[in-house]
């Protein structure tokens, strides 16, 4: 009888437990279901970064479904058909909270389709360009800025080669590096090298023009986001080819913005990370999730920088830093 009695008071215990879960405990302890939009294709590597932040929070108590507006490659038709399908498949899959990366996938998707039509909420990541362009924050929107480590590079780059006083800008012409030019505008009076030219290329004879007349100009450039730069027949080009061959062209030290961009020819970089990018604004979307009202989860920015040299670089242009700046950075080498 005692046995029994037993085995009762701790079924009744049992059931008191699970019936006196708090609505917020059991919200935190259910899967998720999670959309997320890219702006560029998967392979690319930024893309992989984000997507390795996204899932080293949201892997183990989320469903994530990805897509791909692959903007950086198709044409623009294309890419508004890829966001069409985004938002069947939001409207098929249901999400509990969606993460939309960069900025051509808030042109192109959250503000047609989302933006104040539904209560999901909506995390950004990788925004270039000031929040207030595409009316955000709203009560169902926020996220975290993309900003460039620009003064902590050019300090960077003063301590390889101390001779570096002033420092142009190459970029692609494109939404994300409008982004970079605002914040770069904003900034300048900051740094601690002179600014020269702002430039903006559409194809690769005006990239290769460019830079013929920032070499007389300036010590260093930054270069970056040359993706979708195209020949004489109007085609994309591969941003490797692009990049290195600028760089070649230039011929003195180059900086810029992207991990991956380092191993194409640049010298030096204090760089920002996709995993930052994707890890915060899952935390984000993850406390929304679970009921934290949007509006008490403010926009933020990436503040993480890693520093970065390419040693096949500094062998071409005969340069040799101190011992001690070599050991504060990862090391690469120009892949061929």
């Amino acid at each position: 009888m005692k046995l029994k009695a037993n085995v009762y008071c701790f079924i009744v215990l049992a059931v008191f437990l699970i019936s006196g879960l708090s609505p917020a405990m059991a919200e935190e302890n259910r899967k998720f279901k999670v959309l997320v939009v890219m702006s560029y294709e998967e392979d690319y590597s930024w893309s992989r970064e984000i997507r390795e932040g996204v899932e080293s929070v949201l892997s183990g108590n989320s469903e994530l479904r990805y897509v791909y507006l692959n903007t950086r490659r198709s044409d623009p038709d294309a890419s508004k058909t890829k966001a069409e399908e985004a938002y069947d498949l939001y409207q098929e899959f249901k999400p509990d909270g969606v993460i939309a990366s960069d900025d051509n996938v808030q042109s192109l998707f959250v503000i047609p389709y989302l933006k104040d039509k539904v209560k999901t909420p909506i995390m950004f990541n990788g925004v270039n360009v000031e929040p207030q362009e595409y009316g955000y924050p709203t009560p169902h929107i926020s996220g975290i800025l993309e900003r460039v480590h620009y003064i902590e590079s050019i300090a960077f780059i003063q301590q390889i080669v101390p001779s570096v006083k002033t420092v142009g800008y190459l970029w692609g012409n494109n939404a994300t590096a409008k982004g970079f030019h605002q914040q770069a505008q904003k900034e300048m009076d900051t740094y601690s090298a002179k600014s020269a030219a702002f430039t903006f290329a559409d194809t690769f004879d005006q990239a290769m023009e460019m830079t013929n007349k920032l070499k007389t100009q300036c010590d260093a450039i930054f270069i970056d986001l040359v993706r979708g730069i195209r020949d004489k027949d109007g085609t994309p080009m591969n941003e490797k080819e692009v990049t290195s061959a600028l760089i070649k062209n230039f011929g003195k030290p180059v900086l810029t913005a992207n991990a991956y961009m380092m191993k194409y020819g640049a010298l030096c970089a204090v760089v920002k990370t996709g995993q930052e990018q994707g890890a915060i604004s899952a935390e984000m979307l993850l406390k929304a999730m679970q009921g934290t009202p949007v509006p008490q989860i403010p926009i933020t920015r990436n503040y993480k920088g890693k520093r970065m040299i390419n040693v096949s670089v500094l062998k071409e242009l005969g340069i040799m830093p101190r011992p001690e700046i070599l050991g504060s950075a990862e090391l690469v080498r120009t892949e061929n």
